[in-house]
């Protein structure tokens, strides 16, 4: 008896497999007819009128900027953003960055914190900018 019904169940199951036959796919609508061009009024019959063309002209490129858009300055304004690094260098502090509300701190290993004060916490390089890891990567 339990054989049966493992059986009936393994069959149910595998029934939910059985593949479909496909779909027939619905017909393409052609695109629709282009009406045949007829010449302005005021051309003589046999002639065409002439062909105006139109030359596209190159999109103005938006202004550079120095700043990035995409993070914000540091708080206080003390930052100069270093774009090989991709972070904010702070100024008047030694090995100390900024990027994304948090500051990061070299100090011969990397160190992160959420002020300029600390407290600090320390980190590898996979918590670090890329362009920070590549620069203190000889130290």
């Amino acid at each position: 008896m339990k054989a049966r019904i493992l059986a009936l169940g393994a069959l149910l199951a595998l029934g939910g497999c059985v593949v479909q036959p496909p779909q027939p796919s619905q017909p393409e609508t052609p695109p629709p007819a282009v009406p045949p061009t007829k010449p302005s009024v005021g051309t003589p019959p046999g002639k065409t009128p002439p062909r105006t063309v139109i030359t596209p002209q190159p999109s103005p490129r938006p202004a550079q900027s120095n700043r990035p858009t995409q993070f914000a300055p540091p708080p206080g304004g003390n930052g100069r953003w270093d774009a090989s690094l991709g972070v904010y260098v702070i100024q008047g502090q030694k090995d100390l960055y900024y990027r994304q509300r948090t500051y990061y701190r070299w100090d011969d290993g990397w160190y992160w914190g959420v002020s300029p004060q600390g407290p600090w916490t320390a980190t590898d390089s996979s918590g670090i900018p890329p362009g920070l890891t590549r620069r203190h990567a000889a130290d």
